[in-house]
């Protein structure tokens, strides 16, 4: 029994970030004692729809931007938030952000610190970003940032400044990097390809998948061997689906990524990716 107090607001946080019905969020709060993201793992493994499970929550509202050096080698993303959607629309907000991303850019910052502490005129971003603060009266700062090396970046800002995308490629590859980056964009992937899934994404999703085959009533009695072999079938078809190299190319369904990228060039790879985009 769960001995923390489950709110409105709590139970309305998990229906907006699974669609799971009311009822169901807050049966799943209250089983994992109000633990958001467990109360997520508590909706999987009953079967319940969960429509995001990846969902970038961090910023309700701002300007995202991507770009990359004159060179290609080096690209980077930013998010610079706001609390409403008509100061992230207004154009000297815009403007703002942009003025961030260029300093960004031009000093060769590697972190939100790095930049924060950069001078655009004289003043230091941080110290910029409290003006702007002071005088739009909401809360703003630089709320995310993402970098990456390579042989050749391709950026990519999708939605009016809402996603911004940045693809590393082994060589100049211009339209197959947008190309990626727009597949990116749509589909949201957790890495490159299946070697490169983080342990515990791995391990989270094989728990969630073995106990769901193991409660359906269709596999009571069954033999644990059998048991791990349809649930390594089912992690399978989630790399598949979740994996960039693996998915099914938006451009052409008949086509996986890797496909797609042979077809461009034979020794064409993708050696990173980073997305980032509004919640």
């Amino acid at each position: 029994m769960s001995t923390v107090t489950i709110t409105a607001a709590d139970i309305n946080k998990l229906r907006q970030a699974t669609g799971a019905g009311m009822m169901d969020c807050r049966k799943a709060l209250t089983e994992t004692n109000g633990d958001f993201e467990a109360a997520i793992d508590w909706l999987r493994k009953k079967g319940a729809k969960v429509a995001a499970l990846r969902s970038d929550r961090e910023a309700k509202e701002g300007v995202v931007l991507a770009k990359t050096t004159a060179d290609n080698k080096t690209g980077i993303a930013i998010c610079v938030s706001c609390e409403t959607d008509f100061v992230s629309k207004n154009a000297d907000f815009v403007a703002f952000a942009q003025s961030i991303m260029d300093a960004a850019i031009a000093n060769n910052v590697t972190s939100v610190e790095e930049l924060n502490n950069v001078a655009i005129n004289g003043a230091k971003i941080a110290d910029l970003v409290n003006d702007k603060l002071a005088s739009i009266g909401e809360k703003i700062g630089i709320s995310k940032f993402e970098r990456i090396d390579a042989d050749y970046v391709a950026s990519y800002i999708h939605g009016a400044n809402r996603m911004g995308v940045l693809v590393g490629l082994n060589k100049e590859a211009a339209e197959a990097g947008k190309d990626v980056a727009m597949q990116i964009a749509a589909m949201n992937p957790v890495a490159v390809d299946a070697d490169n899934v983080p342990a515990e994404i791995v391990a989270r999703e094989k728990a969630i998948i073995t106990e769901t085959v193991a409660a359906d009533p269709k596999m009571a009695g069954k033999p644990a061997e059998m048991i791990e072999k349809i649930a390594a079938g089912k992690l399978n078809a989630f790399f598949k689906e979740q994996t960039l190299l693996a998915q099914a190319f938006v451009k052409d369904g008949g086509l996986s990524v890797a496909d797609y990228l042979k077809s461009v060039s034979a020794d064409l790879k993708v050696t990173g990716f980073k997305r980032v985009a509004l919640g």
